[in-house]
């Protein structure tokens, strides 16, 4: 009654399959691309943002920070730093390290002046209006 599962009918299989999703990736390509420009409608990229980017990569936050959950998970989520705590509190923190208090891991002094400070505090708020769809859902990363 039952030939059973044949050669050709498992080809056709493998075939289908592989078709249908290659499909469903080309599909989901697209709506990405469409739904890109739609999530960059973030602040304009200033000259103060280009600044604050080059001191966080050559101060090697993302060793030790996730910014938008890449990086390092030794220290705090910083993608949403600035609504979480504002610019004042980024640059007290900032100034006031290491706090030297025992048993705590104790972020280094870069010994930024007050400019490069703002240009930081930019590059923070800029990646804060990053259109992150919801995530992290906890608003402390």
């Amino acid at each position: 009654m039952s030939r059973g599962f044949t050669s050709q009918m498992a080809r056709n299989i493998f075939y289908g399959g592989s078709l249908f999703f290659v499909l469903l990736f080309a599909v989901l390509i697209f709506d990405t691309e469409q739904r890109i420009p739609q999530r960059s409608k973030s602040a304009e990229i200033t000259p103060a943002v280009v600044r604050g980017k080059h001191i966080w990569e050559t101060r090697n936050c993302i060793g030790c920070h996730t910014l938008l959950g890449e990086g390092a998970y030794f220290a705090p989520e910083l993608g949403n730093v600035y609504t979480r705590r504002g610019p004042d509190f980024i640059k007290a923190w900032i100034k006031a390290q290491p706090t030297g208090a025992p048993g705590r891991r104790q972020m280094p002094n870069f010994h930024l002046d007050d400019k490069q400070l703002d240009d930081l505090v930019e590059f923070l708020k800029w990646t804060n209006g990053v259109d992150t769809e919801k995530w992290p859902p906890n608003i402390e990363g």
